[in-house]
């Protein structure tokens, strides 16, 4: 999942800091950054070819090279106003590209994981993800800060997702990349395994929770540094490097919690405690060293929030049509991602960052509260109909 992370950290990180401290305004630059989100929520569209369609290690080899090409080609344009509607379509690219990474490593993840291991695996999944994060966010802004300018810091980037491409040769052949099927039989299958797992209790709240804004991680801090005094290094230290590693680590511990705990209660407590810290951080000083701990806080919580997220569809999902069912999962996961981010600008321009900060932590318990409303009901009625049902069989 490295070069997914990759992609969104120098869109969400690396650009947004360069286009900030060019003079653009935090709406503009929240709207290129729910750019990355906003493709991120068509992806399912384009998944069923993962699923029928040659060597998932191909579309994989071919997402990460285009990944590391898009980001070479946004290093070359001049952040600056009259350069948004260009950084925007590269960012677009720079995502759809990223979806064909994402939708072969969830092939690979729901293949070789086995169902007591979902959690940890998960937890790895998603270390790769905000790790690559991590170094596109920040290592990239470290080295335009200190190496040269941004087109260095973009062949460093292009060089991992390259090598990324040619490591996931080393996985072994998956079955369906030798079967000689049908492409319009195999779609029809696909439908099929979607249309399942979608009207399953326990796919459906999936999917509801997939709509909902928990644990999504949107804070532009990159945009709002400055009220931090936090300059460019710091700002790649905790949203980038050292915030990429505390996030990997929150994954990593927030995957085996999920293996002890239900996937969707983990997620709803992760998810509120980044809220919790966003809060505690609206009263903090204004100060570096403020800055730095709360969001490397906030980065672990979202870390932990993003494992629960892969366990949760993988408990969804099995093992039917995975790049279609995960990414339809990840698709709908995305559009409150983009929501928030947009709203996080909104709220900060409109209200301030106090409020901003504030609405973190609202959004996500009125989110949590409506999802285990609609479990509990649905319980109910699932408990309800196999009374029923049992009545049924058992009467004369």
């Amino acid at each position: 999942m490295t070069p997914f992370g990759v992609s969104n950290g120098y869109a969400t990180v690396t650009l947004a800091f360069l286009l900030g401290r060019a003079g653009v305004s935090t709406v503009q630059v929240t709207a290129i950054m729910a750019v990355w989100f906003w493709v991120q929520t068509w992806k399912v569209a384009w998944a069923p070819l993962i699923d029928t369609v040659g060597d998932p290690r191909r579309w994989y080899g071919l997402g990460a090279l285009l990944v590391g090409l898009s980001i070479i080609a946004m290093s070359l344009v001049r952040p600056t106003p009259g350069a948004a509607t260009l950084l925007t379509g590269l960012v677009a690219l720079s995502s759809a590209a990223a979806t064909l990474v994402a939708m072969s490593s969830d092939v690979f993840l729901t293949h070789f994981a086995p169902p007591t291991m979902r959690g940890r695996a998960s937890g790895w999944a998603q270390a790769g993800n905000v790790g690559g994060s991590g170094a596109g966010g920040g290592l990239a802004l470290l080295l335009v800060q200190h190496a040269g300018p941004p087109p260095v810091a973009a062949l460093a980037l292009a060089a991992i997702c390259a090598a990324c491409a040619l490591v996931a040769w080393r996985l072994p052949a998956l079955a369906i990349a030798r079967e000689a099927l049908h492409y319009l039989r195999r779609l029809h299958a696909v439908v099929v395994d979607v249309w399942t797992v979608a009207r399953s209790r326990t796919g459906y709240l999936a999917l509801v929770t997939m709509l909902l804004p928990i644990a999504s991680g949107a804070a532009p801090w990159p945009a709002i540094a400055g009220e931090w005094r936090a300059d460019a290094d710091l700002v790649a230290l905790s949203n980038g490097v050292i915030g990429g590693l505390c996030a990997a680590v929150g994954s990593l511990l927030g995957g085996r919690i999920c293996d002890r705990l239900t996937p969707k209660s983990a997620y709803a407590t992760f998810g509120l405690a980044s809220g919790v810290v966003a809060v505690v951080m609206a009263f903090s000083p204004r100060t570096q060293t403020a800055f730095l701990v709360f969001t490397l806080a906030y980065s672990t919580m979202i870390g932990a929030g993003f494992a629960a997220y892969s366990a949760t569809v993988l408990e969804a999902i099995g093992r039917r049509s995975a790049a279609t069912n995960f990414n339809l999962m990840g698709a709908i996961s995305n559009v409150p991602i983009a929501m928030m981010t947009t709203f996080d600008g909104w709220m900060h321009d409109r209200f301030g960052t106090r409020a901003m900060l504030f609405g973190e932590l609202w959004v996500q318990v009125l989110a949590v509260l409506f999802i285990a409303g609609l479990s509990f009901a649905t319980a109910s009625r699932a408990s309800f109909k196999r009374g029923i049902d049992l009545a049924d069989t058992t009467s004369p």
